[in-house]
């Protein structure tokens, strides 16, 4: 008895390890980013506008069944937006435009269709990301100098926390050109779940201000 379960256990093991299959690629994804302001209305902190940006980097996907696949990689991507805000210390509102450079884990579950035409599959992306903030930009420069409190002159990538972390949804199209190389085109929402806000309570007091990321991204790629 004891035998029979350890072999079906290494029949169990090899079948496993027989469908298994990696699949690695490239990607690159233009993107247009923007962020969500929160504040009291005596600040009035509000959107702006967006701002295009260009990310790329490496993929995995990992099948654990025909049609199944847990995707992950490494991403270095842009985000940010522009926003104003109305500064009580000087009577005035004004405009920011912020930029920051992110490394980006995915982590994430894509559902692929069977064919719906020779070779194509549609597939469906859900998960999320874990991201680092490793540089930034206001209004195009390193340093930001604040005309709410004496010139103060800061660098721009200490305006944001350096952790973020996201919810990430997408759908997409991918085309087997031969036997092991695919390419593939999609759509997908990134939406930020933490404040990256810090230079304004920190530094100027503002007490309830907040500012996440949102990101409309194109996903085009090649897997080998």
């Amino acid at each position: 008895m004891k035998k029979m379960i350890l072999a079906a256990l290494l029949v169990g093991a090899s079948a496993a390890t027989a469908s298994a299959q990696v699949e690695i690629g490239l990607k690159l994804s233009p993107s247009i980013t923007s962020l969500r302001t929160e504040s009291p209305n005596t600040l009035g902190f509000q959107r702006e506008g967006s701002k295009l940006t260009i990310g790329g980097g490496i993929l995995v996907d990992y099948f654990f069944g025909q049609n199944y696949a847990f995707s992950t990689g490494l991403m270095l991507t842009g985000k940010g937006g522009k926003f104003s805000y109305f500064d009580p210390a000087t009577s005035q509102r004004y405009e920011q435009k912020l930029g920051l450079q992110y490394i980006e884990v995915p982590v994430t579950v894509k559902l692929f269709t069977n064919d719906i035409a020779t070779d194509t599959k549609l597939y469906f992306q859900l998960g999320g990301s874990l991201n680092a903030a490793i540089a930034g930009k206001i209004n195009g420069n390193k340093r930001y100098t604040d005309p709410g409190k004496n010139n103060l002159e800061t660098k721009a990538s200490d305006h944001a926390i350096i952790p973020d972390a996201a919810v990430l949804v997408g759908t997409g199209v991918e085309y087997q050109v031969g036997q092991s190389t695919k390419v593939f085109a999609g759509i997908s929402y990134h939406r930020g779940l933490l404040n990256i806000e810090k230079y304004f309570e920190d530094e100027r007091g503002f007490s309830d201000v907040s500012l996440k990321n949102s990101e409309f991204r194109l996903d085009l790629g090649l897997k080998f």
